[in-house]
């Protein structure tokens, strides 16, 4: 699966342009980056992508030096599981 990385948005889109996996996460304070939104089309379900997301989502955080953070109920419980938060 190819991933797209935006400012604070990494997702993949299917052949169609449709967006079938999507992670938000916008810096709420100065070097705090908020992980909001995790979504993964009905179709990928487990299979792993939303745990991709969120370490894709991490690893660009901290290359930029930031904090991370997560009001998305998946993306805190997988951060919490794995000594992230």
């Amino acid at each position: 699966m190819n991933y797209i990385t935006e400012a604070n948005r990494i997702f993949s889109t299917d052949e169609k342009g449709k967006v079938i996996a999507e992670i938000t996460f916008p810096e709420v304070s100065k070097g705090v980056f908020e992980i909001d939104h995790t979504f993964v089309d009905d179709s990928l379900r487990g299979q792993g992508i939303a745990a991709k997301l969120v370490e894709l989502a991490v690893s660009e955080i901290e290359k930029r030096g930031g904090k991370v953070t997560a009001s998305c109920s998946y993306a805190r419980h997988y951060l919490e599981k794995n000594g992230k938060l």
